[in-house]
């Protein structure tokens, strides 16, 4: 008798403890597939643009990203970059980013356990829901996708929603704002939030018209003052609606009185195949009679269908992210409820498992992720010989590993030879001129390059050119 209670107590422990062992495995798969990749040059504009901001806020300098000619406030209005910049302050090093990405995606499988469990699920139910989750392929693929400060939205997203549930209001109101922090189109997701908790009369109203409100207030601010103050223009990714309008308002206006255009986008070929994508791997536990939390998903997922952008419709970008903890309110749901297409937990485990196999990009170490390693060796020799504080000229593929300074630009179709002046360290890889750019604009500034007299070659291998100013001295 004693050894039977002690053997099921050890069993619920077991259960309680499992989302932190999953996490710490999960955590570290991410990180190390993340960092891999980043070491085979893989990495690229993204990850740039917030390694140098967060560089700079550290050094107590302006994160004004000159790659982009943008402060870093003018592109999303993400505020969590500031905080960020403490883990910099300890060391400067991309890593951070890799690891905090990992986390957050990873840590959200907490909020969702216990989430679960309010639901009425069963220990073990609440954990098969959890390895569902770290299963799911765009978690996998978008933890391989630079960084984006959204990932740390999710677990956000699956607090606020716990917080309703346990009637935490202080909770609430802070996951809220660690959400709005992350991104200014987030807001549209708060704003989905409290259209769920108004609609649906299981939860209270109070929550619903709090998470409106602060939703809509900060999308007014952060596209309408703080964005075009730091940039002089239009909030990110406005022109992907273009055919609704050229202006936040436009669209929304458009949105409204031009239905046959937003009908039209939301049937189209390629919107029916992300959804399927997006929907099938947890396609087991969507019940119809379950399908209310949906409406929180609603406004990112209107806008990923209507974008003109085949980037806001796929598995591998992070634009989905907003929208995969209410899938998984659903399944949970459904569940509860006894509504699941498949009820036996092994069933569930294996259909993730196939889900994961078939849609997660991990085959991609094996095949894209190679193609510049014929100059792996020469190019990080090259990257050792760059000053530590001089302004660089190089390729997207290898800027993320020379953001930590004031000056750095790309060698993309919009660069003139003109400006080689501004630069102390030029580093290209004509083999590989990388993202926007192409071998005619890398020759061309190659050529311009040996006939100016400001600069003197100082190495070469495998079609790696390592370029510094000439001094005084020299």
């Amino acid at each position: 008798m004693i050894k039977h209670a002690l053997k099921d107590r050890s069993k619920r422990q077991s259960a309680t403890i499992f989302p932190t062992k999953a996490i710490a495995i999960s955590t570290l798969i991410l990180f190390l597939s993340s960092s891999l990749r980043h070491a085979l040059f893989q990495s690229s504009f993204d990850l740039a643009i917030f390694d140098n901001a967060i560089y700079l806020i550290s050094q107590g300098q302006t994160p004004f990203v000159t790659f982009r000619n943008l402060h870093i406030l003018g592109d999303h209005a993400a505020f969590i970059v500031y905080p960020l910049a403490f883990f910099y302050r300890i060391h400067p090093d991309v890593h951070w980013l890799f690891f905090i990405q990992a986390l957050s995606l990873t840590s959200a499988a907490i909020p969702l356990w216990y989430l679960s469990r309010a639901t009425g699920l069963s220990r073990s139910q609440s954990r098969t829901v959890a390895v569902a989750y770290l299963l799911y392929p765009a978690i996998f693929n978008i933890n391989l996708f630079d960084f984006h400060p959204e990932v740390i939205a999710v677990p956000a997203i699956f607090g606020a929603i716990l917080a309703v549930k346990l009637d935490r209001m202080g909770w609430f109101i802070a996951a809220v704002i660690l959400i709005l922090s992350c991104k200014a189109v987030l807001a549209l997701t708060v704003v989905g939030i409290g259209l769920w908790l108004i609609i649906s009369s299981k939860y209270r109203y109070i929550y619903g018209i709090i998470a409106i409100g602060l939703g809509c207030a900060w999308l007014a601010i952060a596209t309408q003052l703080i964005i075009p103050a730091f940039s002089g223009a239009e909030a990110a990714a406005v022109d992907r609606y273009g055919y609704l309008g050229d202006s936040v308002l436009d669209i929304a206006k458009n949105l409204l009185i031009r239905p046959n255009l937003v009908l039209q986008k939301i049937f189209s070929g390629s919107s029916l195949g992300y959804l399927f994508l997006l929907f099938i791997p947890v396609g087991w536990g969507l019940a119809p009679q379950q399908l209310m939390p949906i409406i929180g998903a609603s406004p990112i997922l209107l806008i990923n269908l209507l974008s003109e952008s085949s980037a806001q419709r796929n598995l591998v970008h992070q634009y989905s992210l907003p929208i995969i903890p209410w899938l998984f309110l659903i399944v949970a749901l459904s569940l509860s409820n006894k509504q699941a297409w498949i009820k036996n937990q092994r069933r569930i485990v294996i259909w993730s498992i196939v889900a994961f196999l078939a849609l997660a990009k991990y085959g991609y170490f094996g095949s894209i992720y190679w193609q510049n390693i014929d100059t792996w060796s020469a190019t990080n020799k090259a990257i050792a010989l760059v000053s530590d504080r001089g302004g660089v000229l190089t390729t997207s593929d290898i800027a993320s590993h020379l953001t930590h300074r004031q000056l750095l630009k790309l060698t993309t179709q919009d660069f003139t030879p003109e400006e080689l002046q501004k630069f102390d360290n030029v580093l290209l890889n004509l083999r590989h001129p990388g993202w926007g750019s192409s071998p005619e604009i890398a020759e061309a500034i190659f050529a311009k390059l040996k006939q100016e007299s400001l600069f003197q070659l100082k190495f070469q291998q495998d079609d790696v050119f390592f370029f510094t100013r000439v001094t005084k001295n020299s």
